[in-house]
């Protein structure tokens, strides 16, 4: 009977929620199956698009923090895609003579991803043009995963051998999906930039729903032809023959976020350890997403000026940080109160992907020099596929002096100049690095004059390489074969 159906289904229901916990999607999925069960109980007309709103309406009431949250959104505008667009689009199809398989098959993903394209267009700054076939491949492999998975959880208290094989089994359509999406996304021309931020979904969201009101008639339709061919037969030619930003094999990149630091070290695909955010969100923000870093297992803060840490809610939007490591005297406040923090002391090390990090200094705080709190900067020496990169922060003259005396290893390939380029160099620690490339992170007419020509001039004589944010906007150093080293700029933005 159906209030059997419903009891039995609410328990599995239950059951998987406590299983896969309740994130905001499988909130936003588990609550819509309830109100579809209590229907189904109460011998009620079940209607889709209703319980999709009883279902915001009582989640949203119950946790105000969901009408935030990211996946919460875009669980539910796919399901209304599902609901609302992908019927007609599937008709259309097989108005058209398109098998009735292949049909929705077509119109589901398309539908869905439609109807998300502007939460991911906000929080990205990109349109994905491989989500539909990248969905279309993975489709297959999701309920062989779901249910092996779910089975091997269950069996798993009594019979862990056969949880270890139904494990074993669903481990297949899982890596199936993880290639599918990783090669999906490092496919060229995968995405198109777009505006990111609130500005960038909702001008993506006017620009679909003209396209959906008016796209039944045939001078639209034209048009939409015509520029999906010069998508198809030129753009992405040009993107996969001449890829851009940013370059292939790139170790470090540093960022333009005007007057303040922010570097990137490529840790593997679409993960990067970052040292420092800048003073402005949204600059190192869209940095970030140029390069393509959705996941930062370390976020490093130097030390607590703003030039350095005001950045941090721009790195931490729509990314996962693992952790963060801070001077002794850093703080981050609310920020970070969901992120583990460390506070490193000289020779921790840290390891991930091809980055391998070492703390040098500083020793011990300082007082009474011209400025403390630069000089208490964390100072890092990193490896990356064989080339070492020197992150001293803002250490000025009393802190590189120390690092020389307790005899740090200060000799790298690459070196990110210390306070902006600052005249507080000592021209012997700039002798001990002796690098062969110089970034230096400045903002263009900054009142501090930085960097200061001297400096700039010195490194030039040793034979390094000087290259400026201020000047070529974002920077990257380039690993080739043998040693070699390249480098490569963005140009700065108009």
């Amino acid at each position: 009977g159906p209030r059997a159906q419903a009891v039995l289904a609410g328990a599995a229901l239950a059951g998987f929620v406590v299983l896969v916990r309740p994130s905001p999607s499988v909130l936003r999925a588990a609550v819509m199956g309830a109100v579809a069960l209590v229907a189904l109980a109460a011998r009620r007309p079940r209607s889709a698009v209703p319980a999709l709103g009883g279902t915001v309406f009582v989640l949203v009431l119950a946790d105000p923090s969901l009408a935030r949250s990211a996946g919460f959104a875009l669980s539910t505008l796919a399901t209304a895609g599902l609901l609302l667009i992908a019927p007609g689009w599937r008709d259309a199809l097989r108005h058209r003579h398109v098998p009735a398989g292949l049909a929705e098959a077509l119109a589901v993903p398309a539908a869905a991803q439609v109807a998300c394209a502007p939460v991911i267009a906000a929080m990205t700054g990109t349109i994905s043009l491989s989500a539909i076939p990248a969905n279309l491949l993975a489709v297959p492999a999701v309920a062989p995963a779901t249910i092996l998975g779910v089975l091997a959880a269950v069996v798993s208290p009594v019979l862990p051998w056969l949880a270890a094989a139904l494990a074993w089994l669903a481990s297949w359509p899982a890596r199936w999906l993880v290639l599918v999406a990783g090669q999906g996304s490092a496919l060229p021309g995968s995405a198109v930039p777009w505006l990111g931020g609130s500005a960038g979904g909702l001008a993506l969201a006017g620009l679909l729903l003209a396209l959906v009101v008016f796209g039944s008639r045939r001078p639209v339709r034209r048009v939409l032809v015509a520029v999906a061919a010069a998508v198809s037969l030129v753009m992405l030619p040009v993107r996969v023959l001449a890829p851009g930003w940013p370059p292939t094999g790139w170790i470090v990149a540093g960022c333009d976020v005007g007057q303040g630091d922010a570097l990137v070290l490529n840790a593997g695909p679409g993960s990067a350890v970052v040292v420092d955010t800048g003073p402005d969100p949204q600059l190192v923000d869209q940095c970030l997403r140029r390069l393509g870093v959705t996941a930062i297992p370390l976020l490093v803060l130097t030390h607590p000026h703003q030039d350095h840490i005001g950045g941090v809610p721009g790195v931490l939007r729509g990314r996962t940080v693992a952790a963060i490591a801070l001077g002794a005297a850093g703080s981050t406040g609310h920020l970070t109160r969901r992120v583990p923090v460390v506070h490193p002391a000289v020779g921790w090390t840290y390891a991930i992907g091809s980055v391998h990090l070492r703390v040098l200094g500083p020793e011990h705080a300082f007082t009474g020099t011209r400025s403390d709190p630069n000089n208490d900067s964390l100072i890092l020496r990193a490896e990356i596929r064989g080339v070492s990169i020197l992150l001293p922060g803002d250490a000025e003259n009393a802190a590189q002096e120390a690092l020389m005396s307790a005899g740090a290893p200060l000799e790298a390939q690459v070196l990110k100049v210390a306070h902006h380029g600052s005249a507080y160099s000592e021209p012997r620690f700039l002798d001990a690095v002796h690098p062969r490339i110089a970034l230096v992170e400045v903002g263009a007419g900054n009142s501090y004059g930085h960097p200061n020509a001297g400096v700039l001039a010195h490194l030039r004589r040793s034979g390094a390489r000087v290259l400026r944010t201020d000047l070529d906007g974002d920077l990257a150093v380039v690993a080739g074969d043998r040693g070699a080293l390249a480098v490569a700029v963005r140009g700065p933005d108009p």
